[in-house]
């Protein structure tokens, strides 16, 4: 069985949304990105300041890259890679018991410590990915299906930013219940 190429479509553009955005928000603040990478304990202090420029210049070749059909297969690959690399820091932490590290995601999504909500998130993201690299039944898109694959795209990013938020609201809302 495939999925019709609208949810495909859906998948991808809200992925390289993701993706987008989130490299702007890191390339806005480089420093603080830079600081929750050294936060993070996993590479040499002197890779930190290469590797917060690197990551978001390669989120935002993976998102051109989804959005585009003849280098889907690229841009999916890029973001799997991503994925599993940001997820695997974020576990390797928690391992760890380092709770109280922020994200380094940038923007609001800065405000979460890692958990492993996190790592849930990203394993629905990288299904997401792996949904649009399917064979898609073919057909010819209409402008409904094109009007579907823009609300769809911007409800799926309003999902996204709103578990991010309930994410970083986790922990007030313990330290809520532990102080009455």
């Amino acid at each position: 069985m495939s999925l019709d190429i609208v949810l495909i479509e859906i998948c991808m553009a809200s992925i390289a949304i993701i993706f987008l955005l989130g490299a702007w928000q890191k390339l806005r603040d480089v420093m603080a990105f830079e600081i929750a990478l050294e936060a993070y304990e996993l590479v040499p202090p002197q890779l930190t300041k290469v590797l917060a420029w690197s990551l978001p210049l390669l989120e935002i070749c993976a998102a051109i890259c989804l959005a585009i059909s003849a280098t889907r297969e690229l841009g999916a690959a890029l973001a799997l890679v991503l994925l599993t690399i940001v997820t695997g820091a974020v576990a390797i932490n928690l391992l760890r018991g380092h709770t109280d590290i922020g994200c380094g995601c940038g923007g609001l999504e800065d405000e979460q410590t890692l958990s492993w909500a996190l790592v849930g998130r990203n394993v629905i993201i990288s299904v997401g990915v792996l949904a649009g690299l399917s064979n898609p039944a073919t057909r010819a898109l209409n402008g409904l299906d094109y009007f579907t694959i823009t609300a769809g795209s911007l409800c799926c990013y309003g999902l996204y930013v709103l578990s991010n938020q309930l994410i970083a609201n986790q922990p007030r809302l313990i330290s809520l219940r532990a102080n009455q």
